[in-house]
């Protein structure tokens, strides 16, 4: 009886314990790949008895509600419709691979591109921030966190709202300006590159590299902070009813979920907060379905190529189409590609189209030899973890940074989308099919990858749990968000120790001058003296 009366202690303490640590979640989701990454830290948070609910906008181009889904789904309004949110995205994506244009009308288009974002922002804000109702509805559900990427615009002030610490979920932005600025990431250019730099540049410089650099840094940070005081920062203020920047609530999520890691990543200074967490959406593969796994065997010794420009490439110009499937069809591999454009003309016996393909699952199979990528984060991390070499066509956004990182490590050729034409795809596959150096290169970032103390999703989580145990992570945030750039880069006290070193060299003239004129005087008294 005594025993029985242990062991029931014993469950009801273990379930106490278990219900003290779940915790309420509230997720301000990215689109498109950026949800996909999101989904897997929800899944995991869920499977830890957390309570998780997802917050988005009516015209979302990516989520909508799954009765099937084991969290909480709430969906809020704006004033727009899915169609105009899906047209600004596909508008987008078609400014920044239209090589037709002259370099004036590629500015043009991107800077209407630009203003149509911001007004995007602007609508998905005021949709959010501006329904009080929804303000009081998220207050009384009592959550302990908010995590958010910073895709979902106004996710920090609706941290600050809700008075939530929050956990912010990104890929290193564009030449590292949201990081810099606005995390206090140190960036040197004397040896990190600034991203999306050409795709040449790495930690190792010469003088016109670290000059190229440091222009760069300079021109990036005048365009951030020109765009954050003209748009931003005045509409971030009249949405709170008090001065506030983008920097200024950017700046308070408490921990930085970065999603890239030292396989990926040069070696750099890092703030306390920040956190890298490259890959946690990978895990081994699975079978395959049995039509496609028919087809992977078929291809023999050769094996196969895995080909994907990921979830916001619907499908190319027909010219390019054909370019891209003349070359497969040079090569004795058998190709899956995921495409849903128009059936190239070009297309070979040995090339199969897909709508969807099971990536990680491909990658994660013996008889892959290459893998075909855009240079989207989550395929790279998933190439790494497989140990998968690569051939980049970089499109637009970090993708170019991204390939001439695995590029630069040796493990991928990186071609130029239009300009390449059939033979030098063909040949960019024979090459790292066939030089066993890509292969090498590959497996020794894989190596790292897998050799880390903690699993890069246990990481994520223990994270947000973590901030939600403390009630945020204030302790690990630097002080240089509280100083001016003039105390942050010693300017002051540089102006008064060169104000002190000029007073004693002006005090030190002065004194010195006043000797030699009484030594003069006296002199000249001497010899005055003398000749009477």
């Amino acid at each position: 009886m005594r025993n029985r009366a242990c062991i029931c202690l014993v469950i009801l303490l273990l379930s106490l314990s278990e219900m003290s640590l779940s915790g309420n979640v509230l997720v301000l989701p990215g689109e498109y790949s950026h949800w996909h990454n999101m989904r897997v830290i929800v899944d995991e948070l869920l499977n830890r008895n957390h309570s998780v609910t997802v917050l988005t906008h009516s015209a979302s181009p990516t989520l909508k509600s799954d009765q099937n889904d084991r969290f909480e789904f709430m969906t809020f309004t704006i004033d727009m419709v899915q169609q105009e949110a899906d047209n600004m995205w596909q508008k987008f994506i078609n400014v920044l691979l239209n090589s037709s244009s002259t370099s004036f009308q590629k500015l043009v288009s991107f800077w209407n591109m630009m203003s149509e974002m911001y007004n995007y922002t602007q609508v998905v804000c005021n949709g959010m921030l501006g329904n009080r109702d929804l303000v009081i509805l998220l207050k009384n559900l009592h959550f302990d966190v908010l995590l958010y990427d910073p895709m979902m615009p106004c996710g920090d002030l609706m941290a600050e709202a809700l008075e939530l610490p929050s956990v912010m979920s990104l890929r290193i932005s564009f030449a590292y300006t949201l990081e810099r600025l606005c995390g206090q990431m140190p960036a040197p250019p004397s040896y990190v590159p600034a991203a999306a730099a050409q795709g040449h540049l790495t930690d190792h410089m010469d003088f016109t590299e670290r000059l190229e650099n440091m222009l760069l840094y300079v021109i990036h940070t005048a365009m951030f902070k020109l765009q954050q005081k003209l748009s931003f920062d005045k509409y971030f203020s009249e949405l709170t009813g008090k001065p506030t920047t983008l920097c200024d609530s950017t700046s308070k999520a408490d921990i930085w979920l970065i999603r890239t890691y030292w396989d990926f990543e040069y070696p750099r200074p890092l703030v306390p907060n920040f956190k890298f967490v490259g890959g946690l959406h990978c895990k081994p593969a699975k079978p395959l379905p049995k039509e496609m796994e028919d087809f992977v065997q078929s291809s023999g010794d050769e094996g196969i190529v895995v080909f994907s420009l990921g979830s916001m490439i619907k499908n190319l110009t027909k010219e390019r189409a054909n370019t891209i499937a003349l070359a497969l069809g040079q090569i004795p591999q058998k190709v899956l590609w995921r495409y849903t454009g128009e059936k190239p003309d070009t297309l070979a016996p040995n090339t199969r189209l897909y709508d969807w393909i099971p990536q990680n699952d491909l990658l994660g199979h013996s008889k892959t030899k290459a893998f075909i990528t855009h240079g989207g984060t989550n395929g790279l991390y998933e190439a790494i973890y497989h140990g998968v070499p690569m051939v980049g066509l970089p499109l637009f956004g970090d993708q170019p940074d991204n390939l001439s990182h695995m590029t630069t490590k040796g493990a991928a050729v990186t071609l130029d989308f239009n300009k390449m034409d059939s033979n030098d795809l063909t040949q960019a596959l024979n090459d790292v099919i066939n030089n066993p150096s890509y292969k090498e290169s590959i497996m020794r970032l894989s190596r790292i990858h897998h050799d880390q103390p903690m699993k890069p999703l246990d990481q994520a989580v223990f994270w947000i749990e973590f901030v939600m145990r403390n009630k945020g992570a204030k302790h690990l945030r630097v002080e240089a968000h509280n100083l001016t750039w003039y105390q942050y880069h010693c300017l002051d006290v540089a102006a008064f120790l060169l104000s002190i070193i000029a007073l004693v060299v002006f005090i030190s003239v002065k004194t010195c001058s006043w000797f030699l004129r009484k030594c003069f005087k006296r002199t000249q008294k001497d010899k005055k003296s003398k000749k009477e």
